[in-house]
């Protein structure tokens, strides 16, 4: 079986699509469709072939490397520290925020980072604040933060609004106003324009008592 076989038998095995693993990858997705039935690329580049390997569970060399650079499970490769940065986010009236400084970090696994199509680079941890975001998120919670620019979509997002950093779901009211919205209902939205906001990243992971 040739790197493009296995590579289209590992991606059916995994119930991923072609297009959805050259979307991870960073490709347009018809990448990978054309790279298997048409040749093109000619090989994978290293970076692509790396990504896929991790995310498939294969080895590098199924998937056209040299034996010496085909992936084997390294704990030192398949974990990535996510810094906990020194910084409150509130889900109530507002955190000044302090310096960011990393203290210490939590280590998620890089396949799993890859199955959400997150970047460890673009990441970072914070605790949240205030009660405003009960019953979603509860004071001392802390909150993986996506901080890669893309375009937005509503959601909750860390924003920065005056000097302070605020949780909130964030929802587009177009013409450049924004409303920013707490679970918890004794909260009233608050409606800014796109001049008045900073987005930090999205909330795209919690962690917390139970």
């Amino acid at each position: 079986m040739d790197t493009r076989e296995r590579l289209a038998s590992a991606a059916r095995e995994k119930g991923s699509s072609l297009a959805s693993l050259s979307r991870m990858i960073g490709r347009n997705a018809t990448y990978l469709q054309q790279y298997i039935t048409k040749g093109s690329p000619r090989k994978l580049e290293e970076e692509d072939r790396r990504k896929l390997a991790s995310f498939l569970g294969l080895e590098e060399a199924e998937l056209g490397a040299p034996k010496e650079k085909s992936y084997s499970p390294d704990p030192k490769r398949d974990f990535v520290d996510v810094p906990r940065l020194e910084v409150d986010v509130s889900a109530g009236p507002g955190a000044m925020p302090a310096q960011e400084q990393a203290f210490d970090a939590f280590r998620f696994s890089r396949r799993w980072l890859l199955e959400q199509g997150l970047d460890g680079a673009e990441l970072s941890v914070i605790r949240v604040i205030g009660d405003s975001m009960e019953p979603l998120l509860r004071e001392g919670d802390e909150v993986l933060v996506d901080r890669r620019e893309r375009p937005f979509r509503d959601g909750i997002h860390v924003v920065r609004l005056d000097d302070s950093l605020l949780v909130k779901r964030v929802a587009s009211q177009g013409a450049g106003r924004f409303s920013l919205l707490s679970q918890n209902l004794a909260y009233p939205p608050i409606q800014v324009s796109a001049d008045e906001l900073r987005i930090i990243g999205r909330v795209v992971w919690k962690s917390g008592r139970v």
